[in-house]
C-alpha cells in the first residue's frame, strides 16, 4: 500500500492537481493492513481525484477489492474510476467492487456495461443504492455487457429503480449469461410484467440459485414461482456435485481394484513359485532313492547313510511345512481378496444405484448398457468363483491324502526299525506309488491352473471389447452434443431476431406516447382558453363541450389502439415461445428418430 500512496503523491504532483488530505489519509492508514484491499468509502472524491487514481491502479495491480461505497461520484468520475476500459483495463485481479450509494445513471450504467464486457476476473459487484434503472438505453447497454460476461457469480442491484422495462432488458440478458448465481433485486419497481419476464428467463437459466425480490410490487403467486424455479436450479447443482463426488469415489474405487488385482497376480506368481519348489523336492526324492540303493549295495555304511536319508526327509518334511505355509498364506490371500472385491463390488453397486437415480433423466440408455456390462462381469466372476471353489476342495483333498500318507509313513518307520530288510522294501514300494501319485494329482492341478488363466485372459478380452464399445457411445453422445449447440446457436440468433423485432414495436409505441402528449398539452390549453371565455361567450359553450367531448373519445380510441398494441406484442411473444417448443420437440423428434437413437434404445 505504500507503493500506491506514493504513486498517487507522485501522478497528483505531475499532473498538477491537490491530493485530497482524506484521501491521502486513508492510505496512510490502511498502509499496514490489508495490501489488497482499497477502501475510500466516506470520502467524497472529486473528478481530479478519481482520474489520479485511476492511472495510480494503472501502475499497481495488486488489489483484489475495491470499496468506494458514499464517496458522491460524479458522471466524469465514474468514468475515470470505471478503470479506463477503452484504453487499458487495469482490473487484472480485482474481484470484488462495491459502489454503494453513489447515485450512478446513465454514463455509469454504460461505463459499467463495458467493464463486465471486457473484465475476466470480477466475481462480486455491488451497485446498492444508485439509479442505473432510470434510463433504459443505459441500462440496456449495462445489460448488454451483463449478457456476455462469463466471469460474475454475485450482482447486487438493490435500490436502483429498476421498471418493468429494465426488467425486460435483464431478462435477456439472464437468458445469454451463464455464470451469475446470486442476484438481488429489492426495493426496486419491477412490477407484475417484468416479474413475469423474469420468470420466463429463469426457466431457460440454470445457474442463478438465490434470487431475492421483495419490494417490486410483484404478486405473490409470480414470486413463489421465481423461488421454486431457483430451488430446482440449486437442487440441480447440488445433484451435479454428487454425481461429480461419486463419479471420483467410484474412480477411486475401480484403482483399488486394480491395485487389488496386481496383487492378485503377484500371489498366482507365488503359487508357481512354490510349485517350482515342489518340483524341486521331487528331483530331491529321486536322489533320496538313489542314495537308498548305494546304501544296500554298501552294507557296512548303512547306519551312516540311514543318517543321511533321515536328515534328508526331515529336509523334506520341513520343506513341505513350507510348502503347506505358503498354500495357507495363499488361501488366506484369495479369501481376503474375494472379500474385499465382493465389499468393493457392493459399494459399486450402491453407488451406481445412487447415481442412477440422481442422473436419471440424463443417460438412461448408457446405464442400461453399464448394467448389461455388469450383469456379464458378475456372472463371469461368479463362475471364476465356482472354478476357485472347486480347485480348492480338490487343493483340500490332495492336503488330506498328503497328511494320511505321512501318517502312513511315520507308522511304516516305526515298523521298520524293528525289522529293517522287509519293512525297507516295503515302504520303499508304497513311497513310489505315493509319489507317482502325488505327481499325477500334481499334474492335474496345473492342468486346471492352465484352464482357469485361460478362461481369465478370455474374460480380459471381452472386458477390453466392452470397454471400447463404451468409448464408442461416449464419441456418440459427444457428437449429439455438438449438434444440441448448434440447435441452441439457431435458437439464440432467432432470440435476437424476436428482441429486434420488440425493440422496433417499442419505439413506435413511443412515437404514439409522444404524440398523444403533444394532444394532452393542447387539450390543456383549450381548457384554459375555455375557462377564460366562459364569462363572455356563453352561447358557444355547448360547442366548446362536443370539441372536448370529441378530444376524449379520440384519446379513448388512442388508448385503445395502445391496448391492441400491448395486446399484440403478447401475442407475438407467445407465438416465438410456442415456436421454441415446436422447434425443441422437432429435435427431440428428429434425435429419436435418427440411426444414433434406434441404436441407443433399449434392446428387448
Amino acid at each position: 500500500m505504500e507503493d500506491f500512496r506514493q504513486a498517487y503523491l507522485r501522478l497528483c504532483k505531475e499532473g498538477g492537481a491537490e491530493p485530497q488530505e482524506s484521501v491521502v489519509a486513508q492510505l496512510q492508514e490502511s498502509r499496514a493492513g490489508q495490501g489488497s484491499r482499497l477502501d475510500l468509502s466516506g470520502h467524497s472524491l472529486s473528478a481530479d481525484t478519481c482520474s489520479v487514481l485511476a492511472r495510480a491502479f494503472q501502475n499497481d495491480t495488486g488489489f483484489t477489492e475495491v470499496v468506494l461505497s458514499d464517496c458522491m461520484l460524479s458522471e466524469e468520475g465514474v468514468y475515470c474510476v470505471s478503470l479506463k476500459i477503452d484504453t487499458q483495463p487495469i482490473c487484472t485481479v480485482v474481484w470484488f467492487i462495491k459502489l454503494y450509494g453513489n447515485n450512478l445513471r446513465s454514463t455509469g450504467a454504460e461505463v459499467l456495461g463495458k467493464l463486465l464486457a471486457r473484465n475476466n476476473t470480477l466475481r462480486r459487484l455491488v451497485l446498492e443504492w444508485n439509479a442505473l434503472g432510470v434510463w433504459d438505453e443505459a441500462f440496456s447497454l449495462f445489460c448488454d455487457g451483463l449478457a456476455s460476461n462469463s466471469v460474475l457469480t454475485q450482482l447486487d442491484l438493490r435500490n436502483n429503480q429498476i421498471n418493468h422495462h429494465g426488467a425486460s432488458e435483464l431478462a435477456l440478458a439472464l437468458k445469454r449469461n451463464t455464470t451469475v448465481q446470486v442476484l438481488d433485486l429489492r426495493w426496486n419497481n419491477i412490477g407484475l410484467l417484468g416479474g413475469r419476464t423474469l420468470l420466463e428467463a429463469l426457466q431457460k437459466n440454470h445457474s442463478i440459485v438465490q434470487l431475492e425480490m421483495a419490494g417490486n410490487n410483484i404478486p405473490s403467486d409470480t414470486l413463489k414461482a421465481l423461488e421454486q424455479t431457483t430451488g430446482h436450479n440449486s437442487d440441480r447443482q447440488s445433484t451435479l456435485r454428487e454425481s461429480r463426488s461419486r463419479t471420483q469415489v467410484l474412480s477411486k474405487e475401480i484403482q483399488t481394484l486394480k491395485e487389488e488385482k496386481g496383487r492378485l497376480q503377484m500371489t498366482e506368481a507365488a503359487l508357481t513359485l512354490s510349485e517350482q519348489k515342489n518340483h524341486n523336492m521331487g528331483e530331491l526324492l529321486t536322489r533320496v532313492k538313489a542314495e537308498k540303493e548305494e546304501q544296500r549295495e554298501r552294507q557296512s555304511r548303512e547306519r551312516k547313510k540311514e543318517q543321511e536319508v533321515e536328515e534328508k526327509e526331515r529336509r523334506c518334511k520341513s520343506q513341505q511345512q513350507q510348502i503347506f505355509e505358503l498354500k495357507q498364506e495363499l488361501t488366506n490371500s484369495t479369501a481376503e481378496l474375494k472379500l474385499q472385491l465382493t465389499q468393493a463390488e457392493d459399494r459399486l453397486e450402491m453407488e451406481k444405484r445412487r447415481s442412477k437415480q440422481a442422473l436419471q433423466d440424463m443417460d438412461t440408455l448408457r446405464q442400461k448398457e453399464v448394467e448389461h456390462m455388469n450383469r456379464h462381469l458378475e456372472e463371469s466372476e461368479r463362475a471364476l468363483q465356482e472354478r476357485i471353489f472347486k480347485l480348492e476342495g480338490q487343493r483340500i483333498q490332495l492336503e488330506e491324502e498328503l497328511s494320511k500318507a505321512k501318517a502312513a509313513c511315520v507308522t511304516e518307520r516305526a515298523q521298520a526299525e524293528e525289522e529293517l530288510g522287509r519293512v525297507r522294501a516295503q515302504v520303499r514300494l508304497e513311497e513310489q506309488e505315493l509319489v507317482s501319485g502325488l505327481e499325477e494329482k500334481l499334474r492335474s492341478v496345473r492342468s486346471n491352473l492352465q484352464e482357469v488363466q485361460l478362461h481369465c485372459s478370455q474374460q480380459k478380452q471381452t472386458i477390453s471389447e466392452l470397454q471400447a464399445k463404451n468409448s464408442q457411445q461416449g464419441s456418440e453422445i459427444n457428437a449429439m452434443r455438438r449438434r444440441t449447440e448448434e440447435l441452441q446457436q439457431d435458437l439464440s440468433a432467432k432470440d435476437q431476431e424476436k428482441v429486434a423485432e420488440v425493440s422496433r414495436v417499442k419505439v413506435e409505441l413511443l412515437e404514439q406516447i409522444g404524440h398523444l402528449q403533444a394532444e394532452r398539452t393542447a387539450q390543456g390549453g383549450l381548457k384554459e382558453k375555455i375557462s377564460a371565455l366562459e364569462r363572455e361567450i356563453k352561447v358557444l359553450s355547448s360547442n366548446h363541450r362536443e370539441v372536448l367531448l370529441d378530444k376524449e373519445s379520440e384519446m379513448s380510441s388512442m388508448l385503445e389502439k395502445l391496448r391492441l398494441k400491448e395486446a399484440e406484442i403478447q401475442r407475438m411473444r407467445e407465438d416465438e415461445a410456442n415456436r421454441a417448443s415446436y422447434l425443441q420437440s422437432a429435435i427431440l423428434t428428429y434425435v429419436q428418430g435418427s440411426p444414433l437413437g434406434h441404436y441407443n434404445s433399449p434392446k428387448k
